[in-house]
């Protein structure tokens, strides 16, 4: 059965993911840790769960979703899994981390890169990557069929939307890629997404102001 546990990371409040099943092989999904105690937090919890990461995944590479990812690439030896259409985004993060407050931000190489349709195994577990670019141009969801759980990423959020003002990024790109890839799962998956609370595709479908059956923006 996977697990699902979730840490919110820096001052934008990002939510960083652990996947993990009862091998005890796990997935770090956009760590961001960057203080001391962020990152002890995250490893305590690895430590005490008994767990083995695996697999290192960005949804997208954005400051906040990345700020942990060579923590995470020195600690667990993990190289950095992303889409190719990302690899710009991350390469832009060194150029104007200092300005958000991040001095000490260090890079993390590519190790390989990921692409929809790909699928990520960890212990007895199989992700399904699907790419909904708009927020970012390489974003992609990570999609567990058999409990109907979905690491959204900064695309659909409780009552949202990812943002589309940053390089890269096209508003109504992000919605017709939330509509073919994300509506189309099913009613009672849920969405844990970058930041916020989880939400349920069916909810999100009939509510959401952008996107749901009576969009107001």
């Amino acid at each position: 059965m996977l697990q699902v546990k979730s840490f919110t990371f820096n001052p934008f409040q990002e939510n960083t993911y652990i996947l993990y099943d009862h091998t005890k092989k796990a997935v770090i999904i956009d760590p961001g840790c960057y203080e001391k105690g962020e990152k002890e937090t995250l490893t305590s919890f690895i430590k005490s769960e008994g767990l083995q990461p695996v697999r290192l995944l960005n949804t997208h590479c954005h400051i906040d979703h990345v700020l942990g990812n060579y923590f995470i690439n020195q600690t667990y030896g993990l190289p950095l899994e992303i889409h190719p259409q990302d690899e710009q985004v991350l390469n832009a993060v060194p150029t104007y981390a200092s300005n958000y407050g991040f001095p000490l931000f260090s890079s993390c190489p590519v190790g390989s890169f990921i692409n929809e349709g790909d699928e990520i195994k960890f212990g007895e577990t199989t992700l399904e990557v699907i790419w909904v670019p708009g927020h970012a141009p390489g974003h992609v969801v990570f999609y567990h069929a058999e409990s109907k759980t979905c690491i959204g990423g900064d695309t659909l959020f409780q009552g949202s939307i990812g943002r589309t003002d940053l390089p890269g990024g096209d508003h109504q790109t992000l919605l017709t890629a939330i509509k073919e890839k994300l509506f189309t799962l099913p009613d009672d998956v849920k969405v844990y997404p970058g930041h916020g609370p989880a939400t349920l595709i069916g909810h999100e479908k009939i509510y959401n102001p952008f996107v749901g059956q009576n969009a107001q923006f």
